[in-house]
């Protein structure tokens, strides 16, 4: 999968530009506030259908104005596809407006997949560093990438605990309809269930890749090759064995009406796929309390390459890899990995000065929201 050439108009502090991009390695460089992670945070938006950095459309655009649009050229294994998204400020009222190849999409959710990125930034240090929501937060936007069904599991199971959560207040607080309970908590087994599956399959996978990519990352560096990352799936069920859907399913729904007084005590749903986590090991002790933090960032960016792997043995190509200042913090062997080892995939990374590594990549001066081919 190549992301061709991406257009932007009113968005963040870019006016109007276009950017050819080249199959593999492309660097944007620029001074901070210049407009280099705006430019991936436009790419980012179609395959996710979101901004990393904000979850309102209105504060992608620019200042003064009422709209802005994205437009990406993009080549699979099967054809080239034109990907559009345009969204308004707040005062205009108007809804986003997203379309493939000209045919205009009703839902958001039929654009995500369609053009798959892995992204990597800085603030990603969290999926190890941070709480259980990040890691969930990594898996879903991963998953949701490869498995339309697995998007629409979650946006159910997300619905059911919202009504479950309120039925559940209610109950706390002397009224309610109790009935009711045994209906949602029927349904949010059921969802549960089918994302235990599909969260369990895609960790055991990762983990492979995690290992692989820790090694390579680690050879030669500060951390010890022979450090072996272990990632293991936490759930509800309290087990790390695999369970088939319909098994996972009895065990959730029984979670679920064995304990409703103490849920009902607390007000909010206690088990189910909202608790779920990623354990991080290194060597057999916890990453997020003893790993340093050249490690976490080892094993954090060997995640993000195990998720492009995975996305490539799902479809049979691989996704575009977005970097966000990532060489900074990096060694020069480990920027030379990222420049010039990442074989037939597209990477699009940003910088702000350029990399002390020979590299054939394709440079990109960055500017005030102009691109210009170095």
């Amino acid at each position: 999968m190549i992301a061709g050439r991406i257009s932007y108009r009113n968005f963040r502090n870019i006016e109007s530009a276009d950017i050819e991009f080249s199959p593999g390695v492309n660097v944007l460089i620029g001074n901070n506030a210049e407009g280099k992670t705006n430019a991936l945070e436009g790419i980012y938006l179609m395959a996710s259908g979101k901004s990393f950095r904000t979850p309102r459309e209105r504060d992608m655009v620019r200042f003064g104005e009422d709209y802005f649009e994205v437009s990406l050229t993009m080549q699979d294994a099967e054809r080239q596809q034109e990907l559009f998204f345009k969204a308004y400020s707040a005062e205009t009222g108007k809804r986003r407006e997203c379309r493939k190849n000209g045919v205009s999409l009703p839902r958001i959710s039929e654009l995500i997949g369609v053009f798959r990125a892995v992204l990597f930034c800085p603030e990603q240090l969290a999926i190890v560093k941070d709480g259980p929501a990040e890691r969930r937060s990594f898996l879903d936007i991963a998953i949701c990438q490869l498995r339309p069904v697995y998007l629409k599991s979650l946006q159910r199971f997300n619905k059911i605990l919202t009504q479950r959560n309120a039925l559940l207040k209610q109950l706390s607080e002397g009224f309610g309809e109790t009935s009711l309970l045994e209906v949602y908590s029927e349904q949010l087994a059921r969802e549960s269930a089918l994302i235990y599956k599909t969260r369990y399959e895609y960790v055991t996978r990762l983990d492979m890749s995690v290992k692989k990519f820790f090694c390579e990352l680690a050879d030669g560096g500060d951390e010890n090759p022979h450090e072996v990352p272990e990632l293991r799936y936490k759930n509800s069920l309290k087990t790390y064995e695999r369970l088939g859907e319909m098994e996972a399913y009895e065990h959730y729904l029984k979670l679920l009406c064995e304990n409703t007084s103490r849920e009902i005590g607390a007000g909010i749903t206690l088990y189910g796929s909202h608790k779920d986590d990623i354990e991080i090991y290194l060597d057999g002790r916890e990453a997020r309390q003893f790993a340093s933090q050249g490690q976490q960032r080892s094993l954090a960016l060997a995640m993000k390459l195990g998720e492009g792997e995975i996305s490539m043995e799902y479809s049979g190509e691989y996704p575009v890899f977005l970097f966000d200042d990532v060489l900074s913090e990096l060694d020069p062997r480990r920027q030379r990995f990222l420049l010039s080892q990442l074989g037939s995939r597209q990477v699009i990374m940003t910088t702000c000065t350029p990399p002390p590594v020979e590299s054939d990549a394709k440079f990109i001066d960055v500017e005030g929201g102009l691109y210009w081919d170095k």
